[in-house]
């Protein structure tokens, strides 16, 4: 039989039991418990972790060579907050992979906390270029290439109409906004991660498979937001099937090739007469953002009620108590089925039997995850090798004579430290002098 357990489902879980030991107690009757529940029971110990912990703490679950684990990185909407950032989640799965569909602003901060190697986060998948869903793929470039990621950053996005409308030249043009970022750390750090490998698809494909290894299959399919060329995506590993809509309109694409998923998550967004009263926005406008631009909460219920998942997860609204009263009237008002709200750092364990619902807890004064693969000594050949990269003088990146004059003469504080470092380490660290080039 197949299980899902959510907090809403704990809730009613412990309200049948309350009531069933008022019923029995009144009747001068023993409960009978099950064998499960006498099984957890004894599992629990005065001195031992609790094995059945509602709550997610990362670095300390392994995850099963069968399971899925989903966590959300940012649920919220166009203008990134606090409590939630903008659209992204990451999947995981128990041969290893790591996947990011979209990285709006804020994403990044909320996977370090996660605390999970970079070296595993290699792989991103954008749903279309709004920068509220990759908004924060420069953080994970430049982070990543210096916490411990040494090979290119690989980004799976849809073309435009036109190319420069396509995400391989938003990457181009990335790629050289960080010119003098790239060119500040050469021969100072392994450099291997401070490079881009694109992946262009063509967005009009329908159900196209854009990506296979190691027994994994995504696809893409056309979406309907803003302008031609936003996408959907549909992976499928180990007989489970995750789908992921970015930003769209419903569409017959979704409803065709999205059944059968053990999880769907789809944008809903905040209902119109919120936009007016939260957003101060005019009538029109509001009817456009919240029933043409993106999905109403009622029209994604009628989805669902269509799909059928194991679990659909709503997202892309701002999570307050007030609008998710709103949404969830809205959504249950076609929808009767398995159903998340979805708000930061939610995550959903999924197997062929059963779909867990839990929140993490996370450390937000951590530091950088830990490096499962040792960097490299940098070379100075690697500042003239990015110089022609560019093509600039390699001189263009050198302190001139004039700056050099004005360095302060702090000799006397520093040199200790070198000397600390020779003393420590056992080898000898010699003083450069910081005056000349």
């Amino acid at each position: 039989m197949k299980e899902i357990t959510s907090r809403s489902g704990i809730l009613g879980v412990i309200g049948v039991a309350f009531l069933m030991g008022y019923l029995l107690a009144s009747s001068n009757t023993e409960p009978i418990q099950s064998a499960k529940a006498a099984d957890e029971a004894a599992a629990i110990s005065p001195v031992k972790a609790n094995p059945n912990r509602l709550t997610y703490f990362p670095e300390t679950e392994d995850l099963d060579p069968d399971e899925m684990r989903i966590i959300a990185l940012g649920t919220g909407m166009p203008w990134p907050r606090k409590a939630q950032a903008g659209p992204g989640f990451l999947v995981e799965l128990g041969n290893g992979d790591k996947f990011i569909f979209d990285l709006g602003e804020g994403t990044v901060e909320n996977l370090v906390a996660l605390q999970i190697p970079w070296t595993y986060l290699d792989k991103v998948f954008l749903g279309h270029l709004h920068g509220d869903h990759f908004g924060d793929l420069g953080a994970l470039f430049i982070s990543g290439g210096l916490g411990g990621r040494y090979s290119p950053l690989r980004v799976w996005g849809p073309s435009g109409t036109v190319p420069e409308l396509g995400t391989a030249y938003a990457l181009e043009a990335m790629d050289k906004v960080f010119n003098w970022d790239r060119a500040s750390r050469q021969s100072y750090v392994d450099v291997r991660g401070f490079e881009f490998e694109v992946h262009e698809f063509d967005y009009r494909k329908v159900n196209a498979v854009i990506y296979q290894e190691n027994g994994v299959t995504i696809r893409s399919l056309p979406a309907i937001h803003a302008l031609e060329g936003p996408v959907s995506f549909i992976l499928e590993w180990n007989d489970l099937k995750f789908v992921f809509s970015s930003d769209t309109a419903p569409n017959t694409w979704f409803d065709e090739h999205a059944r059968g998923a053990d999880i769907v998550i789809h944008e809903s967004f905040i209902t119109p007469m919120d936009v007016v009263t939260k957003m101060r926005a005019d009538p029109e406008s509001a009817l456009f953002a919240g029933t043409q631009a993106h999905t109403a909460p009622q029209a994604f219920g009628k989805i669902m009620s269509r799909l059928k998942p194991r679990q659909a997860v709503a997202y892309h609204f701002f999570k307050d108590s007030d609008t998710t009263v709103a949404m969830m009237d809205a959504i249950r008002s076609t929808y009767d089925g398995p159903l998340s709200l979805a708000e930061d750092f939610m995550v959903w364990n999924v197997t062929k039997d059963k779909i867990t619902e839990r929140m993490a807890a996370v450390d937000e004064h951590n530091w950088n995850p830990p490096k499962p693969v040792p960097g490299k000594a940098p070379l100075p050949s690697d500042r003239d090798a990015f110089a022609k990269s560019i093509g600039i003088d390699a001189k263009a990146m050198e302190f001139s004579e004039e700056t050099l004059k004005h360095r302060l003469d702090v000799d006397d504080a520093v040199k200790p430290i070198y000397e600390q470092f020779s003393k420590e380490f056992g080898r000898e660290f010699n003083y450069p002098d910081p005056r000349k080039k």
